[in-house]
């Protein structure tokens, strides 16, 4: 059991460093940019190339890890992270750091499938979305740390941040090279009322994924869209400072780990994967629009904490729902997890941007159409039980 949650928390701290590596960029891109005289659609470019590469690379990587196994992919994910990190460090031209962020969304796609497996292998269906939620909070909380440790470390060095989470990431892949062991493979057994086509994409249109795929694009294209332009609108609406952005987004994301951690296991035994799905957007959505509304700092503050919490408990409520249905598909529900999450992640800022230019409530009305849709969408989203079969000869204990 001890050996079971060492290697839980072994790709916890996997995530947790791929996600501190991207939030270590967020305050050094300005510096950045002036040092090399990048201009603002040049970066955009290059944040659009991280989700590209995780776009493309995604539903490869998910059939290679049911194929090849879930540690080669974790380890091969983490090393080209560390390249990726180092080659941004010592860039000097905007084809390298172009170069940089292609390979991270590459690390990208290899890591989120392979941990989301494996966490799935160690897991049974009573505890896996307790440490699904773990999983998510892993992430929730690399990206909050990260651009406080990219400021603190870029007063030392503008690149320093960078060789840091080269070198972080190097420990990682030395760390699950020693303590990760390929999982075994055993899965409850799902109902057959829906056969699922054997190959290929046609296994997105499989009713049983579908739905809960066009979900996790709905969502992500909407947040995306709310999230890349928040510090522009509450900059342009209210004249917030960059500190103000900070303590708003980062006490939003502390506040969603806390619920994530404490909350979303029993959320989900008491509602469901669907039902917690649908409740979570509908919160989010209304909070949305009701951010065109307010007019004063605490009102902002105490939305956009209720609003990421919603965003917080969806995510790991749908992956949890993936994974229950997967069976030996795994790496494949995590590919096409990773790879509509890019899609949204692609298109949301650019249409947002396009409608921040026209009226700066635009996004958010845009993203409350878009999240209404997802809302939508989960009335028709019929849950798939599971009929009993053998769990994991060596779940993990989730406490």
């Amino acid at each position: 059991m001890k050996t079971n949650k060492l290697v839980l928390s072994t790709l916890l701290l996997n995530l947790f460093i791929a996600f501190l590596g991207i939030g270590l960029v967020i305050p050094v891109t300005p510096t950045i940019m002036n040092e090399l005289n990048i201009s603002g659609t040049v970066v955009g470019y290059m944040v659009s190339a991280f989700a590209f590469a995780q776009l493309i690379v995604s539903p490869i990587a998910g059939r290679w890890v049911d194929n090849i196994g879930r540690k080669p992919m974790i380890i091969t994910g983490l090393l080209i992270f560390s390249i990726s990190e180092f080659l941004f460090g010592i860039g000097e031209t905007v084809e390298v750091l172009f170069l940089s962020r292609i390979l991270g969304g590459v690390s990208a796609a290899f890591i989120m499938p392979a941990v989301t497996a494996f966490i799935a292998d160690i897991t049974t269906s009573s505890t896996r979305p307790k440490a699904l939620g773990y999983m998510s909070a892993a992430i929730s909380t690399g990206f909050i740390i990260g651009p406080g440790i990219g400021g603190f470390l870029a007063d030392i060095s503008t690149r320093l941040p960078f060789f840091f989470a080269a070198g972080f990431g190097l420990f990682a892949t030395i760390l699950s090279l020693i303590t990760l062991k390929e999982p075994e493979r055993v899965y409850e057994v799902e109902e057959k009322h829906q056969p699922i086509p054997k190959s290929g994409f046609k296994k997105i249109f499989s009713p049983m994924y579908f739905i809960a795929f066009m979900v996790i694009l709905i969502s992500s294209f909407g947040l995306a869209a709310f999230e890349s332009l928040f510090a522009l609108f509450v900059d342009h609406k209210f004249g917030f400072t960059a500190m103000d952005i900070a303590i708003v987004i980062s006490l939003g994301a502390i506040v969603g780990v806390i619920f994530q951690v404490g909350l979303f296991n029993r959320l989900t035994q008491w509602l469901g994967e669907i039902r917690l799905i649908r409740y979570s957007l509908l919160v989010s959505t209304i909070l949305v629009f009701i951010m065109t509304l307010v007019n004063s700092y605490w009102s902002i503050l105490l939305v956009t904490m209720v609003v990421f919490v919603g965003f917080d408990l969806m995510r790991p409520a749908v992956t949890t729902y993936l994974s229950r249905i997967a069976g030996n598909e795994q790496g494949f529900a995590g590919g096409m997890n990773s790879m509509f999450t890019s899609i949204g992640n692609i298109f949301g800022p650019i249409i947002g941007g396009i409608l921040f230019d026209i009226d700066l409530n635009y996004p958010f009305y845009f993203a409350t159409i878009v999240l209404g849709v997802g809302i939508a969408l989960t009335y028709a989203w019929k849950s798939h039980p599971i009929s009993p079969g053998r769990e994991p000869s060596k779940p993990v204990e989730v406490s």
